[in-house]
């Protein structure tokens, strides 16, 4: 079948080429009955993608994506996605990966400074600061497209996020949790990584939200942010298994939970664990599941978080025909039971 042209656009929708081209860029002049019979006839002629369908760029380009490492297994699963994702795509000439020295706006600031000046498109996990909005915005400003991924900033010229429905997680959290203490009331312990990651604060909210609906037995305690440091989780953990006595639930939104893990195994309370919700079905956290360390899991999928995110940023660079396919991120349990691990898609 031959490309549709704005011609043969025009043809099917019965109108004219410069209605065609008004309507498809976006431009004043067109009626809505027109602007929907030009969509529809270039939809049904193939010029337009179809749903789920991605633009990509007419030639190779430079990518890069700052990501912060520390002693998190899921940032360390996401860049081995984006890695071989990206080395798997003719289009992309070049793929970095900068490592942040942490999670704040300093460790975004000195990363900027490394970015390879051709560098057409950026993917960046990192938390929602003032600072972190400013910088995207110049990076916009000079022409680089930008994703954020599994955490989003507020800066209102990235091109995309991907990732999760965080709200919704930590809600799907707080209902794990109420069932698991079966309507017991006691108290829930809430570790943040950083109330600075947009995630964290959208898991946060949804989990109380439906505590307070949902769960009026549970009194949840005031959050702690861990700076996404096991040493520090460990330590917190240690504290409240001390001093408070009726601890039903542990709620981890980022990481740090090796050191929650760590605590509860030399506290030595078995039957009497709290349960305990994470995020992120990493090797780790599946032996944690198997050997009942842990209850259950709320995962993003961390390879096709890091191949979404290459497909974002090549799309939004993209003014060109080929097109990869998108699918949206959803996020799965992993739950141990009596007969084996199960890991339940959640849609």
């Amino acid at each position: 079948m031959a490309r549709a042209t704005i011609a043969t656009i025009a043809d099917a929708a019965g109108v004219s080429t410069a209605t065609v081209d008004r309507a498809l860029n976006g431009r004043a002049g067109v009626s809505a009955a027109n602007r929907q019979r030009v969509f529809n006839a270039a939809r049904d002629l193939g010029y337009l993608p179809m749903e789920g369908m991605v633009r990509m760029p007419a030639r190779p380009v430079r990518l890069a994506f700052l990501i912060p490492m520390g002693q998190n297994a899921f940032m360390r699963d996401i860049t081995r996605a984006i890695t071989e994702f990206a080395a798997a795509l003719p289009l992309v000439e070049d793929c970095a990966i900068l490592p942040l020295d942490g999670i704040g706006p300093d460790s975004l600031d000195r990363a900027l400074e490394a970015l390879p000046a051709d560098v057409a498109g950026l993917g960046v996990i990192t938390t929602d600061h003032p600072r972190a909005r400013r910088a995207i915005g110049r990076l916009c400003d000079g022409g680089i497209r930008v994703v954020t991924i599994a955490s989003d900033v507020m800066a209102p010229r990235k091109s995309a996020y991907v990732g999760v429905d965080n709200r919704a997680a930590g809600r799907t959290a707080a209902q794990l949790l109420g069932m698991m203490t079966g309507g017991e009331t006691g108290s829930v312990a809430l570790f943040l990584g950083s109330h600075d990651f947009h995630g964290h604060r959208e898991r946060a909210a949804g989990f109380l939200a439906f505590v307070a609906e949902r769960c009026p037995g549970l009194n949840v305690l005031p959050a702690v942010e861990t700076g996404e440091m096991a040493a520090r989780a460990r330590t917190t953990m240690r504290g409240l298994l001390r001093e408070v006595r009726d601890l039903r639930g542990i709620y981890c939104v980022g990481a740090g939970r090796r050191g929650i893990v760590e605590a509860l195994e030399e506290a030595g309370l078995k039957d009497r664990r709290p349960s305990v919700v994470l995020h992120d079905l990493t090797d780790t956290s599946r032996r944690w599941l198997q050997r009942e360390q842990i209850d259950a899991v709320i995962d993003q999928n961390a390879r096709l978080v890091g191949e979404q995110a290459v497909t974002r940023v090549l799309g939004a660079i993209a003014a060109a025909s080929p097109l990869l396919s998108l699918r949206a991120v959803r996020f799965d349990l992993g739950i141990e039971s009596a007969y084996g691990e199960v890991e339940a898609d959640i849609r």
